[in-house]
């Protein structure tokens, strides 16, 4: 009886295993070992490439795996084009994007200016993070000028626990971890500024950030929602010029406003020579990293000596 049994465990063993051996998606996700799963959630297609475009080139320089979601489809974006080009627009100039930048996009169907912190949204939202199987979740804060910003980060704020709830959206499972939650760089002081937390240089990747971008024609070539019409071929070239030196300035900026930090987290030879960098500052209600799983979940840091 007893070895009877022990042959059938050996057969049921074996079963499992020519499964797992011959099923491409387990074959991937044998590969998969040690790599980060990231998502960066932006209002609109344009958002997260801004705020974190060079750090998920860099994740994805080192093979790891970056979603850039927008949340609404940016279908009111342009001063001439109807919603429904203007979306579609949009879509392929956030898919050229990542192209560029070495990460997946998806747009969400809500339409731009429209969006609200509805339990619908919020479910959503979580289905979105544990879809991706997230390690590191980011998003805008929820002080901002606009809107769709703002509720943005109400949102994703509102999912940083419930995306490990088992009976919140059954249907999707679980995360068993929580991500850390953070959010990208504002300037907005009331009712409390943002904190550098992570800094990152992105000198490397700054002009594939750019590029990327500028990809984004409707909005930094023709305007967006306020823009107009280049009046020729030299004046779109030279939005164009101005659009390239007006992002690489906001990164160098952003560089020399946080270079303590960069120095803290590169040393003061390396964080001193940073000129480009993007910043994030850790929100409480996902998981609190250490310093030590930082630069595991950071890998562009240097090891502490």
């Amino acid at each position: 009886m007893r070895a009877r049994y022990a042959w059938t465990r050996a057969i049921a063993w074996g079963g499992l295993l020519f499964g797992f051996l011959f099923n491409p998606i387990a074959l991937a996700m044998a590969g998969e070992e040690g790599k980060l799963r990231i998502v960066v959630f932006g209002a609109h297609p344009d958002d997260a490439e801004i705020r974190a475009g060079g750090t998920a080139a860099l994740w994805a320089d080192k093979g790891h795996h970056v979603q850039l979601v927008s949340v609404t489809n940016g279908d009111i974006g342009h001063y001439a084009m109807e919603r429904p080009a203007l979306a579609a627009r949009r879509l392929a100039e956030a898919q050229a994007a990542s192209k560029i930048l070495g990460t997946t996009s998806r747009v969400l169907d809500i339409h731009d200016g429209e969006l609200e912190p509805t339990l619908a949204n919020r479910r959503t939202i979580t289905r979105v993070i544990r879809e991706w199987k997230a390690d590191i979740v980011i998003a805008h804060r929820p002080n901002d000028y606009h809107p769709d910003h703002r509720y943005v980060g109400v949102l994703v704020q509102d999912s940083a626990y419930m995306v490990t709830v088992p009976k919140f959206c059954p249907e999707t499972p679980h995360l068993r971890s929580n991500p850390v939650f953070l959010y990208s760089e504002d300037g907005f002081e009331r009712p409390n500024p943002f904190r550098p937390d992570i800094v990152v240089a992105i000198d490397e990747v700054i002009d594939r950030k750019v590029e990327a971008l500028m990809t984004m024609e409707s909005q930094f070539v023709e305007g967006g929602a306020n823009g107009s019409e280049p009046k020729d071929a030299a004046d779109r070239e030279a939005r164009r010029q101005r659009g390239y030196a007006g992002f690489k300035a906001r990164a160098a900026a952003t560089a020399d406003r946080h270079r303590k930090r960069l120095v803290e987290l590169y040393g003061e030879e390396v964080g001193n020579k940073v000129r480009y960098a993007e910043a994030f500052e850790i929100c409480e209600y996902g998981r609190r990293p250490s310093a030590e799983e930082l630069r595991r979940l950071f890998p562009f840091f240097p090891a502490k000596k």
